[in-house]
């Protein structure tokens, strides 16, 4: 993978030296291991220890065998900034608290520091290092409803959970950070849609489609399956999230999507195909907050970033099967 963009003398030809939040996460540790590939020092912060959280475990095992990888177990929301932000040239701020159905009950507060009040501290002190670049990881999820149209980052958002709208509260907060006359730190706020492949938390629709049909838990079916999702392969998110660092365009919002949607029955049809089993499936009932359908347009992301999905969906359970079942 380059790590540059040639378009604009000003932009830095290579990420010398960054900080990935979250990146014992899955997102987070697929982006450290691509910008670690390509030579860049890597200040990965988490605050899930390793000694005691088997996925950060998981996630992590492959970085910490780069000698460029430097490991920080720590709370973005606590620990001191200063020294982790110190002479990088950008922060991908991926750490956060996600999940649409907990963020309606009482740990709100928890969704407000982790997704909001940590995106102050971030600007704050990158602010003040005068780092050039900070990419903020937003969702699909500020959009809320739609009519199954492709969203374009100039439609109003319509958050439908407090997930949601902490998520477009951060995006606006950086925005705000990044336009005062005298502020030295730019912002690329990045909307996934629905991010899949190795390494996908537990809780995600695919890794429980995929694990219900190698014969685990069987799929807990929210609503009537005809849910339509922009499902996005995570190393096209990677590559996205790092051309996001090195374009000349920023201060602005950007959709990170394969640009096609599928219904979660026809996810259900491919995992038969790619496993000869059919899953097992145990009705339930619809989540607040849910939305039917998300398609990204893309057009910004093209244009923005020369950027395009590679990976289809088949393809992209294909490789999140293998590693299932070489993780059993």
């Amino acid at each position: 993978m380059h790590l540059t963009h040639p378009t604009d003398p000003s932009t830095p030809q290579h990420l010398r030296r960054v900080v990935v939040t979250g990146a014992a996460g899955f997102i987070g540790s697929h982006l450290s291991r691509a910008l670690l590939e390509a030579g860049t020092t890597v200040i990965g912060v988490d605050r899930r220890d390793p000694q005691r959280d088997p996925l950060a475990t998981a996630n992590l095992t492959e970085l910490t065998t780069f000698p460029n990888f430097v490991p920080l177990t720590a709370d973005v929301m606590t620990c001191p900034l200063d020294p982790v932000l110190l002479d990088a040239d950008a922060v991908f701020h991926l750490a956060a608290l996600p999940g649409v159905r907990p963020s309606w009950g009482p740990k709100f507060d928890a969704y407000v520091a982790a997704n909001i009040q940590s995106v102050q501290r971030i600007m704050i002190v990158a602010s003040r290092l005068r780092i050039q670049r900070v990419v903020l990881a937003s969702s699909s999820s500020v959009y809320g409803a739609t009519d199954g149209s492709p969203s374009r980052e100039t439609d109003r958002p319509g958050p439908l959970s407090p997930y949601a709208v902490t998520k477009l509260a951060a995006e606006q907060l950086c925005l705000a950070h990044a336009a005062r006359l005298d502020a030295a730190t730019s912002v690329v706020a990045l909307r996934y849609f629905t991010v899949f492949g190795p390494r996908q938390r537990p809780d995600m629709l695919i890794h429980r489609v995929l694990s219900a049909a190698l014969g685990q838990t069987p799929l807990q079916l929210y609503g009537n399956g005809l849910q339509q999702r922009d499902f996005t392969y995570v190393d096209d998110v990677v590559h996205a999230t790092i051309a996001a660092a090195l374009t000349p365009t920023a201060n602005t919002v950007i959709n990170i999507g394969a640009g096609c949607s599928t219904s979660v029955s026809d996810v259900l049809d491919i995992a038969y195909r790619l496993t000869g089993r059919p899953v097992p499936v145990v009705q339930a009932g619809a989540r607040a907050g849910d939305v039917p359908a998300t398609l990204a347009d893309i057009t910004r992301a093209r244009d923005l970033l020369g950027w395009k999905p590679e990976v289809s969906l088949t393809d992209g359970m294909e490789q999140q099967l293998r590693y299932l079942e070489e993780s059993v």
